[in-house]
């Protein structure tokens, strides 16, 4: 099932996962080697200055970092919302409007060239086969994610929102319970 790289995960109400429990994540990257990905529905009540000073005016609402995973909590990844064809120094696309940041770039030169900008503190990660095999048992949805997503200003709204844009039934799981043993 490889090639999800820059599709949202959904996780499924049944996921009970505390890093993952009605998560949104964008996957970055989809191999044979295994996959990575930022939730993007979890900000933290942190502001940048703590780590990367320079970077926090420059990020979108609500100017938070993120919690991007269980993985590597020690490190901060940074996510971009390409304003033109072309991404600016220091962005490497994943696909056309979205790019990972070189955080120990000047963020004058990534900014200029961005329209969106996200910090994540960890990220989510798989080995080889597991997101596959997650995915196969049901824990989560693979849907394509629409540009505001990665850079929504109500990230904690989005499982809703994106799961009731899908077609059909998958658009009525979006009004299930928190506890789905209360339906």
């Amino acid at each position: 099932m490889e090639g999800c790289t820059g599709r949202l995960l959904v996780a499924t109400p049944g996921l009970r996962d505390g890093s993952f429990r009605r998560s949104v994540v964008l996957v970055l990257e989809h191999t044979p080697d295994g996959a990575l990905g930022v939730v993007l529905d979890r900000p933290l009540d942190v502001d940048a200055w703590a780590v990367l000073p320079s970077w926090q005016p420059h990020l979108s609402a609500p100017g938070h970092l993120f919690d991007g995973g269980p993985v590597a909590r020690d490190s901060v990844l940074g996510l971009a919302d390409v304003a033109g064809d072309a991404a600016p120094p220091g962005v490497q696309t994943i696909e056309p409007r979205l790019g990972v940041v070189d955080l120990d770039a000047p963020p004058e030169l990534v900014v200029a060239g961005v329209q969106g900008l996200r910090l994540f503190v960890g990220y989510a990660g798989w080995s080889p086969g597991q997101l596959d095999a997650e995915v196969g048992a049901g824990g989560w949805f693979v849907v394509d994610h629409e540009p505001g997503d990665a850079f929504s200003a109500d990230p904690r709204g989005l499982w809703r929102r994106v799961l009731r844009r899908q077609p059909g039934d998958l658009a009525l799981l979006s009004t299930a319970p928190d506890d789905v043993s209360m339906n």
